[in-house]
């Protein structure tokens, strides 16, 4: 039987862990495309002076903070989320055929669809679906039986239906495959929910804000092994349990901001490849970042992701006690 195609970096991040490139992942425009819907936005509040970790949260900042952790997990659990990816398969030039039988490139979960439901043709940085054997695969309400189909770059990419399944292509670097999502998935029907530090006010900071002009362009690996160079508007600077930081986030000038980050719980508490942050924008020299709302990257919950990691200044040793933890998802 064939197998999907998973990428060396994906199991290497799995393997850290247990112990997205940011093409087409997650955190606001930064990582638009493929996403799953975007954890909420932080909205910024008054915030203490950073310092050490450890004080309660207040009751009003602790529903918010609850109220925000909740959407997060019915954001994994909908019929969108990162729980229901079930297979990435890299697309060679010619015939990839997809059905459940194994003798097929693209191998469908067993009972999901047809044995030989149809081909998916790629030539050039082109793919086209041409449908088989009455398969009732479905794009935007119409039945399709043969047409071309594009990637999620530039995008949006066009979804093909196939009774719980979902199928598009993705493009990474040079690179293009189909990306499966199935609404029964075992990972999306048998999660047992998120688990997180407590609560602590004090790991709300409110860091000083300096901005690049013109704004720079730094590496961002994914882990596949490519690098793409992202846009960052600046950097932030505070000091959180006595050590002095510096971060460096992806975004455009005067718009939210996507942190990429590791600290000296990944890999123990938290997922080793590293969590994401996201801000609203910069406001009068200042960024509210509040680690509460750290969040697991896709690749957590699936192998089957094309994570981005975060870049060497963004390795922090101090460990920040707050946001998601990890536990084994795959």
């Amino acid at each position: 039987m064939k197998t999907p195609v998973t990428a060396p970096g994906a199991r290497r991040s799995a393997i850290v862990a247990a112990a997205a490139l940011w093409v087409g992942l997650v955190c606001s425009s930064v990582f638009a495309g493929t996403s799953a819907p975007p954890a909420p936005s932080a909205k910024a509040t008054s915030a203490p002076a950073a310092g050490a970790a450890g004080k309660p949260a207040s009751t009003g900042y602790k529903a918010s903070v609850e109220e925000w952790r909740k959407e997060r997990e019915e954001s994994l659990r909908s019929e969108e989320g990162w729980l229901t990816v079930a297979g990435l398969f890299w697309l060679k030039e010619g015939e990839n055929t997809f059905g459940t039988d194994p003798s097929n490139d693209i191998v469908l979960p067993k009972g999901s669809a047809p044995a030989h439901a149809g081909v998916f043709v790629f030539k050039g940085g082109k793919t086209v679906i041409r449908v088989e054997g009455g398969a009732p695969v479905i794009l935007e309400g119409k039945a399709v039986r043969a047409q071309e189909v594009h990637a999620d770059q530039p995008g949006p990419p066009d979804k093909l239906e196939l009774n719980a399944l979902t199928m598009y292509v993705i493009k990474r670097g040079d690179r293009y495959g189909i990306r499966l999502k199935d609404k029964n998935s075992k990972q999306r029907t048998e999660f047992a929910g998120l688990q997180w530090f407590p609560i602590a006010e004090s790991y709300k900071v409110l860091a000083d804000w300096t901005p690049y002009d013109p704004p720079r362009k730094i590496a961002i690996a994914n882990v596949l092994g490519q690098v793409e160079n992202s846009n960052c508007p600046g950097y932030v600077s505070f000091t959180l349990n006595g050590q002095k930081v510096k971060l460096e986030p992806l975004g455009e000038p005067g718009e939210e901001l996507s942190f990429l980050i590791k600290d000296g719980t990944s890999g123990k508490e938290t997922y080793g490849a590293g969590r994401f942050l996201d801000t609203d924008a910069p406001k009068d020299g200042k960024v509210l970042i509040d680690f509460n709302k750290a969040y697991s990257p896709p690749c957590a919950f699936t192998e089957f992701a094309t994570c981005p990691l975060p870049p060497k200044q963004n390795q922090m040793t101090v460990r920040i006690e707050a946001g998601e933890k990890f536990q084994t998802h795959h």
